[in-house]
């Protein structure tokens, strides 16, 4: 599908697009709605409370990010447990570990190359694999050695983020690339046999819809395992700070497009998005779109998925993680 026909199917009426993704949902899928609640944030609801400590997020580069990108400014970095030495890594999944751990969202500050620097650790990540922990690693942008050593050490997911849109790429984070990097980041995840969970962030350009259409493009031709749609949650205290997030109807739209451009892939909606009325209302229409996981749902969405239908079952995992294809 050329993305001239990707942009008039997104432009298509809104109820056209939520039934014919619902209905590619009840095709492939279970009925069922995962909901991850890993413990590295604090979630209840009635009946469920989940586990501190239980899935961890950790920052190889502690605070530090070369990049400083407008929507984040390393502010994300912040609640990550730090461990910015093999060693440390080492010795956090110990702690970890006694504590219940089950698993590691292994993250960081990304280099001037876009790249979080992975490679030195792959000896300490195949450590914490050995402990029994799950290990996913959200990488930035991906060469074929890199993506090799994640794959020889063990990891269960490589996370990338997908930009389709080369202003929001040089104004937003800081980088002097171009789409076409971000699908090589794919394509050599892909090749090295690792389980690819591309993300995209909606509304990432200050608020506004520019890449996403070409990011699902990309993601569609080199193929991921698992689609994760989050969207700008506006930081104080960086420049997007005064940002309009996007409205939950475009994020309908978008995780509707993802479900139609990949009807057996998993789609979720992952932890990234404002919170209060407008993030219940995205949460709501996601489900409607076909999504197959939420993060960290409110209980008006959960009410509405079992109003349409869908067992619930909550997992103390990122959303990426422990996903059912059809």
């Amino acid at each position: 599908m050329s993305l001239a026909e990707i942009e008039a199917l997104y432009r298509r009426p809104l109820n056209e697009l939520l039934a014919e993704s619902w209905a590619l949902r009840q095709a492939n899928f279970p009925p069922r709605l995962k909901l991850a609640v890993p413990g590295a944030r604090h979630y209840e609801v009635e009946g469920f409370r989940n586990t501190p400590h239980r899935f961890a997020g950790v920052s190889l580069t502690g605070r530090a990010c070369a990049l400083r990108c407008e929507h984040c400014r390393g502010e994300l970095l912040a609640a990550m447990h730090p461990a910015t030495t093999p060693g440390a890594l080492r010795a956090l999944a110990d702690e970890l570990v006694a504590k219940g751990c089950r698993g590691l969202l292994l993250s960081g500050g990304a280099n001037s190359q876009g790249q979080v620097p992975v490679d030195g650790y792959f000896e300490a990540i195949a450590y914490v694999k050995e402990k029994g922990l799950k290990v996913i690693v959200h990488t930035g942008l991906l060469d074929t050695a890199a993506a090799r050593g994640l794959k020889d050490a063990g990891v269960d997911q490589a996370l990338l983020d997908v930009i389709g849109d080369a202003k929001t790429i040089k104004q937003v984070r800081h980088l002097h690339k171009t789409p076409a990097d971000y699908a090589a980041s794919l394509a050599a995840a892909k090749g090295a046999g690792l389980c690819v969970v591309p993300h995209v962030v909606i509304g990432l350009h200050f608020g506004q819809v520019r890449g996403e259409l070409t990011a699902l493009s990309l993601i569609r031709e080199v193929g991921a395992d698992v689609i994760v749609l989050v969207a700008l949650n506006p930081l104080p205290g960086t420049p997007m700070q005064a940002s309009p997030p996007p409205t939950p109807q475009v994020v309908g739209r978008l995780v509707a497009l993802a479900r139609l451009l990949n009807p057996r892939t998993p789609v979720a909606l992952g932890c990234a998005r404002p919170s209060g009325p407008a993030g219940a209302a995205m949460e709501r229409i996601a489900v409607e779109a076909g999504a197959t996981a939420l993060a960290y749902p409110g209980e008006g969405a959960i009410a509405h998925a079992q109003s349409l239908g869908l067992e619930i079952e909550f997992d103390e995992v990122c959303c990426s993680l422990g996903m059912v294809k059809g």
